[in-house]
């Protein structure tokens, strides 16, 4: 643990408990604009922004102004999204707050690197009692310029805990992207 210096935890699916709520979310306002999506397809964007997931999910099914109607469905999807959250059923993974603990008595500092906005990151947050001097630093999708594979998240959770040397920084995630950012960094 000596040469450890940071521990970059994903939330939802890693640290959050992912009772479905984002792919519903996903599903249902990407529905109401027509457009249907499939689980692979949802798999796919996994651990990504959520604004960069639904450009991507929108591209090939939408001509005409594709930023404009990114950000209208992405204010939609954060909204239904946080009528989700905010119904309940949004909890730690059982020993995540713990492990975060021992990390810390190591002298090891902990982030949180999420793709979602800062807006959503701070309802979760709250709702599972981790606002304060729980982790060292937050880092949402929209802290960062290009979000998940770019290391971009890893790097800003660097800068903000003082950690260095990316060779003592560990990245913990359940998607490809969250490991390809890993890497990427």
């Amino acid at each position: 643990m000596k040469s450890l210096q940071l521990v970059v935890f994903d939330m939802a699916g890693t640290t959050i408990e992912d009772a479905g709520q984002v792919p519903e979310a996903f599903t249902t306002v990407l529905r109401r604009r027509g457009i249907e999506v499939s689980a692979d397809e949802l798999r796919a964007v996994r651990g990504a922004s959520k604004r960069d997931a639904i450009r991507h999910l929108i591209r090939e099914r939408h001509g005409g102004d594709i930023d404009l109607l990114t950000e209208v469905i992405f204010r939609e999807f954060r909204d239904h999204l946080a009528e989700l959250f905010q119904a309940g059923d949004v909890r730690p993974i059982p020993g995540a707050r713990e492990a975060f603990d021992w990390l810390r008595s190591q002298n090891v500092r902990v982030a949180l690197g999420t793709g979602f906005d800062r807006l959503t990151t701070d309802l979760i947050v709250e709702t599972v009692g981790w606002k304060a001097g729980v982790v060292d630093a937050i880092v949402c999708g929209d802290d960062v310029p290009q979000g998940r594979p770019a290391p971009y998240l890893i790097f800003r959770a660097m800068e903000q805990t003082g950690a260095f040397d990316v060779r003592q920084v560990a990245c913990v995630g359940d998607t490809v992207l969250d490991l390809q950012a890993g890497n990427n960094s």
